[in-house]
């Protein structure tokens, strides 16, 4: 099934209740990107990974930028910058509204807007999902495949799935997830660090290992055509 729609941003109108504009002129960093794409993007939020001043994700600073980079290297992604073209590719943020400067988003601001994150996700209905972050991954692991996150944390303890909750999580062991796959509940899973905690072969590893996934044929599909009462194929995500 292909959306039909030929907005970039914000293709499906999402209308989340941000207590204040990121910049005059931009009220959220809402997704965007290609509706049909087989490839989503997802970051933090907006004073993490950019956009506040475009509303386009990924945009305006450096880890945004690093982003876009390695899009670029495997050819997801043309003219880099604050409006890029983009090829089967969406992105979008687990928190499109704007925190106030220096301050990171509360788990309840969090959670309010995980419902607009989640219809966006599933609207798109991308075949590889890529976490920027162990937020995001986190967030991605926990409610898109059935791994276990105590088995992929730091420490491989059972605290490490409190994103959600107030008393601070044990982190993900991004170091080891990095540029890796992971089988989800209809989805791949790509991880990649915070382009701010990149070391040497980082991004040489994310280039590499993403080249590799989209060389073969990485789309989930299932053929429902043995339902059908002719011989025809009907296939679907």
């Amino acid at each position: 099934m292909q959306n039909v729609t030929d907005r970039t941003s914000n293709p499906f109108g999402m209308s989340p209740p941000c207590e204040q504009q990121c910049s005059p002129g931009v009220e959220a960093v809402y997704g965007y990107g290609d509706a049909n794409a087989d490839i989503h993007v997802v970051g933090d939020h907006p004073g993490v990974h950019g956009g506040s001043e475009t509303g386009v994700p990924f945009t305006g600073i450096e880890a945004g930028l690093a982003v876009q980079d390695v899009l670029d290297a495997v050819d997801l992604l043309e003219s880099p910058g604050d409006e890029p073209t983009l090829e089967s590719t969406f992105l979008s943020y687990l928190h499109m509204c704007c925190p106030a400067a220096g301050e990171t988003p509360s788990p309840a601001a969090y959670a309010d807007l995980e419902r607009f994150f989640d219809a966006e996700l599933r609207a798109i209905a991308a075949h590889v999902l890529i976490p920027v972050g162990e937020r995001a991954t986190a967030h991605v692991l926990r409610h898109y495949t059935a791994e276990s996150l105590a088995d992929l944390s730091t420490n491989g303890t059972a605290e490490s799935v409190g994103f959600e909750e107030e008393a601070e999580a044990t982190p993900l062991d991004m170091e080891r997830l990095h540029a890796t796959e992971i089988k989800g509940s209809g989805w791949l899973v790509f991880p990649i660090r915070d382009p701010g905690d990149w070391v040497a072969g980082d991004r040489d590893a994310a280039i590499e290992g993403l080249s590799e996934l989209l060389a073969r044929d990485y789309r989930q599909i299932s053929d429902l055509g043995r339902f059908l009462a002719t011989d025809d194929s009907y296939l679907v995500r």
